[in-house]
């Protein structure tokens, strides 16, 4: 292996871990900016307000995109798994 494959390699990976939280990323900040506004409109400010919406928008999401995530992650594995040959020449 050589340096050059072992920092591509590892791109991959970052790659993927950025493009799979990506999703539940978003939605906790467009959650988060809602209650915020919501917060700054009606002088409301408790702490409980703004954490619950985003966890259930985040579990939401996992909900819906862990199919796709699965899938992402499966192929990922699976083509390391048969590329294994050809990283140990």
């Amino acid at each position: 292996m050589t340096p050059e494959f072992v920092v591509s390699f590892a791109k991959e990976a970052i790659i993927l871990t950025i493009f799979l939280s990506m999703p539940m990323l978003m939605l906790g900040l467009i959650v988060g900016f809602i209650v915020a506004i919501f917060q700054a409109v009606t002088q409301v400010q408790e702490m409980t307000l703004m954490f619950v919406p985003k966890i259930l928008a985040v579990f939401a999401g996992l909900l819906f995109a862990s199919p796709w995530m699965l899938d992402e992650i499966v192929s990922f594995t699976r083509r390391i798994i048969e590329n294994i040959p050809v990283y140990i020449q």
